[in-house]
């Protein structure tokens, strides 16, 4: 099991890997829309933060030697299940073509106030 780290993405909140690599398979941790320089949360819409986590996630698989055509499972956690079609546009924009298997999920909360979390798996292939 190998793990990964990239100054590219925000630094673990918790005791937490930003990814695992195990079996071929990449493992990320989900990521918010926090800026990788400052540790500060960044947009004030699900938009924004979307397109911000989403960068982050790209820049873990990156550094796994991988992009967004190897993600096979997102997991999209909401804030508010009434920002999924915002969310989703950005989304759509970001995997292109590609289109991974995909749950999406409103809880109660998420880390510093975020208003979206995205992980995911990603194959080596």
């Amino acid at each position: 099991m190998n793990f990964v780290n990239t100054d590219k993405a925000p630094a673990a909140v918790g005791p937490y890997a930003q990814a695992v690599e195990a079996g071929g398979l990449i493992f990320c941790s989900g990521q918010i829309p926090l800026d990788p320089a400052t540790g500060t949360l960044v947009g004030d819409e699900v938009a924004a933060q979307t397109r911000q986590v989403l960068k982050n996630l790209f820049a873990v698989l990156a550094a796994s030697g991988l992009g967004p055509a190897n993600v096979a499972k997102t997991t999209v956690y909401l804030q508010n299940m009434a920002d999924f079609a915002a969310m989703n546009e950005v989304y759509a924009k970001a995997f292109a073509d590609h289109r991974p298997a995909r749950a999406t999920v409103e809880v109660a909360a998420l880390p510093k106030g975020a208003l979206v979390e995205i992980d995911c798996i990603a194959a080596r292939e």
